[in-house]
């Protein structure tokens, strides 16, 4: 177990991200298509294809999922997606041609700084392409894929994962980009909101400070400017769309249990469910375990963005010596 939503059999992660544009693509690419749904609470998501994860739409299955960088520029990742995926035979089958299903979110990373002089032509394609051929079940956290640019109120924000695994043994695994307009941090200290479902001390071992700050409740914003988290949580049960939107719907809270506030105005918050048919899903007791276990997941995935990322403004570089 690498605590990584690769925990996951059937899926692997590839990370593309340019230094000076600052920003990125992650893709998550499952080996057999997979059923997934998709729960949006955010004032102000950005997508592609997320439509066709409703339960009443025709398309069961998909071939990725893709979580970028570039706001709306950065919905052109999924066409690179889509290219790499249709030359190896990958795709939803219409008559002798092949369509690739590659829904995907964005974050609004515009203003941090980076160079987004690009031209023309954005660069997220290309990001897109790339990241297809850096699939493994390996990948780097924090300031990597499509969470290298990424921030929040308080810390630098940047790419997480996390995995775990149910009592009747199904695995569990989320991946996100925090991003987000609030904050992932108790007041303007060190410790985690998510610090109650941490595992192994994999964001500090901190848990909450003790007592909890006066002010710790105190709204913490990083401005006006749209904000987004996105995330996927995979399983490796057999669901229906319908139950994957359930799972998606559970695992939502994680992101609540994580960033005070959540679901803002200009928010984008959006987060994907999906489900690799590995292991048979007994009943819905199982289903309720997973949803549960996946929100404490995504919460864990979260704090590990933020605790992992590098460079100006990061978590290690603001309060790792005197933690």
């Amino acid at each position: 177990m690498l605590n990584l939503i690769t925990d996951v059999p059937g899926l692997r992660v590839g990370n593309a991200a340019d230094a000076r544009l600052a920003s990125g693509v992650t893709a998550i690419v499952f080996e057999e298509p997979a059923v997934a749904s998709v729960e949006i609470r955010g004032g102000a998501p950005g997508g592609r294809d997320t439509s066709l994860l409703q339960t009443d739409m025709t398309v069961e299955k998909i071939d990725a999922i893709v979580l970028s960088g570039g706001s709306a520029f950065g919905l052109d990742a999924a066409g690179g997606v889509q290219s790499a995926l249709r030359a190896i035979g990958r795709g939803f089958e219409v008559g002798p041609i092949r369509v690739p299903i590659v829904p995907q979110a964005i974050v609004f990373d515009l203003l941090n700084g980076g160079d987004k002089n690009w031209g023309e032509r954005s660069p997220y394609w290309d990001l897109g392409h790339a990241a297809v051929g850096n699939l493994a079940r390996e990948f780097a956290l924090g300031t990597a894929g499509g969470g290298f640019g990424a921030t929040t109120a308080t810390a630098r924000g940047g790419l997480g994962s996390a995995s775990a695994t149910t009592s009747s043994g199904h695995r569990i695994g989320a991946i996100v980009i925090v991003n987000a307009i609030g904050s992932a941090l108790v007041g303007n200290g060190p410790h985690f909101w998510a610090a109650p479902y941490e595992r192994n001390a994999e964001f500090g071992g901190l848990g909450w400070p003790s007592p909890l700050p006066t002010d710790a409740l105190g709204m913490r914003i990083k401005g006006h400017a749209p904000a987004t988290t996105i995330a996927l949580v995979a399983t490796d049960a057999t669901l229906t769309k319908a139950q994957a939107r359930r799972l998606a719907i559970m695992a939502d809270d994680g992101l609540a249990r994580a960033i005070r506030p959540a679901h803002a105005p200009m928010d984008g918050d959006t987060v994907f469910a999906a489900a690799t048919g590995k292991r048979p899903l007994r009943d819905l007791i199982e289903l309720t375990e997973i949803g549960a276990l996946a929100a404490d997941t995504l919460a864990r995935a979260i704090a590990r963005g933020i605790y992992e990322s590098t460079g100006p403004g990061c978590w290690n570089e603001t309060w790792a010596s005197g933690k």
